[in-house]
């Protein structure tokens, strides 16, 4: 997505070789002009997969996923990271490990809000080592439902994430894919890569 492209390179901030800061526009600030755009993206990449529920993590995946549930016109449920009271037992739960935040949490969610009957799709904001992905797959077995594709909105090639979906041939789209990080710039990799 060449419009996502233009915007990481004017407003992102590359942070040491490994952190790409995004917030004035997708994880701290949200343009939402662009996120329905994102959605559509998705939309138009997996229309035909029978999708009737959009899965993410909260926080930051949580703008894009609104707009493709609002294009696919599903429900989007979103794994919460610290429980609270209004949470029950009836929970399905993973861990994930954050590298950027050096931490892991428990991410759960609701049972009643994920089923057999389910076809999911994963929309991220980012994906690096791949934990929350794994996170939300194991969430997904444990359901009984299907996971029909993940959609990435930033994806760090070099890092393993994308290696260890390709080797599961779960479907996924990334919007932009980074090849590396050089002299504090980003480096996109070429489509055909």
């Amino acid at each position: 997505m060449k419009e996502l492209e233009e915007r990481i390179r004017k407003d992102g901030r590359v942070l040491g070789k490994d952190v790409l800061k995004v917030d004035s526009f997708l994880n701290h600030q949200v343009d939402p002009m662009l996120m329905e755009r994102m959605g559509e993206e998705f939309y138009n990449h997996f229309k035909d997969a029978g999708i009737n529920k959009i899965l993410t993590v909260e926080s930051s995946g949580i703008a894009p996923a609104v707009m493709t549930g609002l294009k696919f016109q599903v429900p989007v449920v979103f794994a919460r990271k610290h429980k609270s009271v209004t949470l029950t037992d009836d929970l399905y739960t993973s861990e994930v490990y954050s590298f950027t935040k050096k931490t892991s949490n428990h991410i759960s969610i609701d049972k009643r809000f994920l089923s057999k009957d389910d076809t999911v799709l994963i929309i991220d904001d980012f994906l690096a080592n791949g934990q929350a992905v794994n996170g939300l797959d194991t969430i997904i077995e444990d359901a009984g439902a299907t996971l029909a594709g993940i959609g990435i909105v930033i994806e760090k090639s070099f890092q393993k994430g994308r290696q260890l979906i390709d080797k599961s041939g779960t479907p996924i789209y990334s919007l932009a894919r980074i090849k590396a990080f050089e002299n504090g710039q980003v480096v996109f990799q070429d489509e055909e890569e």
